[in-house]
């Protein structure tokens, strides 16, 4: 399977991460999904993720690949695309996946709450 997230941010610095309503919810991460290769790029899909969870509304080509990863959680082989791009503005609207989200400027902003490792590697691949 293929997967895509999406490492959103303002021009002040603070970025996008959201709480998804299933699997832990307690841990932030980065809004994203599944996509199948041979019907969308990874910029179409996760254009359309973004859309779908947050209705913010980011074009495609304003995405830029900044890793792939293969993951092998859950006893399977999945290759997972994190991608950056800059949000137009910072007000969005959650779809009943997502728990919460909000704008930050570090981790040190969720306090000792669990992060995804999807959002460890996107902040150390884009503040370098």
């Amino acid at each position: 399977m293929a997967g895509v997230k999406a490492f959103l941010t303002l021009p002040d610095g603070r970025f996008l991460v959201v709480r998804h309503a299933y699997g832990d919810p307690t841990r932030w991460g980065l809004p994203g999904g599944g996509y199948r290769p041979g019907r969308e790029t990874p910029q179409q899909a996760v254009a359309r993720e973004v859309a779908e969870e947050l209705h913010i509304d980011v074009a495609p080509n304003a995405f830029a690949v900044v890793d792939r990863a293969v993951s092998t959680l859950e006893g399977k082989r999945d290759t997972v695309t994190i991608l950056t791009a800059a949000a137009v503005e910072e007000a969005f609207t959650l779809a009943p996946e997502i728990a919460e989200a909000r704008w930050i400027h570090g981790l040190t902003d969720l306090g000792t709450a669990p992060v995804s490792r999807w959002l460890r590697s996107a902040l150390a691949l884009t503040r370098q």
